[in-house]
């Protein structure tokens, strides 16, 4: 039976933990990232809502210093020292023949049919939902107590070549750090008051 969840509100601390204290962060503490991290992160990303429950994200996660050279020369300059300080850099991308997996993942409706001959319908669908997916593996890995840092800033061309060369209908949509961050490099940047004019209730 699925838990029912409505009118539930978490805590202070996990609010805190979630969004109120988070940070991107650019610099790293000497702690490794296990794989069984990774694979928590996983786990949670892969059970949040998407547009008819599809699954276009694709995840390479580049731990070794091999591979975070390859994916650092794939980057501009400001981000190359990032990913070489990070355990571990996430490279997010997406499947555009995601529909074919659709046949499980939403059973209950012909979704697939939805999709097929439209090229472009897809790589606009699978674009969004990965960047949703994306967002969603920034909240996991900070419940799973892990820092995180977004970063566009790459040759995405460099990056499709490097890390999805086996895989041609995959596209890297941005790449993002996984650690320990250095609370050291956080300066404050509590909420401005003008904030409140990016969001608007109709």
């Amino acid at each position: 039976m699925t838990k029912q969840f409505h009118g539930t509100v978490l805590s202070v601390d996990a609010l805190d933990q979630l969004f109120n204290e988070a940070r991107t962060y650019n610099d790293w503490l000497d702690k490794p990232v296990t794989d069984a991290q990774l694979h928590a992160i996983w786990d949670l990303l892969k059970m949040a809502p998407t547009s008819a429950n599809m699954q276009p994200v694709r995840i390479v996660w580049v731990k070794s210093d091999e591979q975070k050279q390859a994916l650092a020369n794939c980057a501009m300059e400001g981000n190359k020292a990032k990913i070489l300080a990070a355990p571990v850099t996430a490279v997010i991308g997406y499947d555009i023949d995601f529909h074919e997996e659709l046949p499980w993942l939403f059973p209950h409706s012909d979704a697939k049919s939805w999709f097929e001959g439209d090229e472009e319908g897809r790589k606009e669908g699978a674009f969004r939902n990965s960047t949703l997916q994306g967002a969603y593996l920034m909240l996991a890995a900070r419940a799973v107590g892990l820092d995180c840092g977004p970063m566009s800033g790459f040759d995405a061309d460099a990056v499709n070549a490097a890390f999805f060369a086996d895989e041609p209908r995959h596209r890297v949509n941005f790449i993002c750090s996984v650690g320990y961050g250095d609370p050291e490099s956080i300066f404050d940047r509590s909420p401005r008051p003008d904030f409140d004019t990016f969001n608007t209730i109709v």
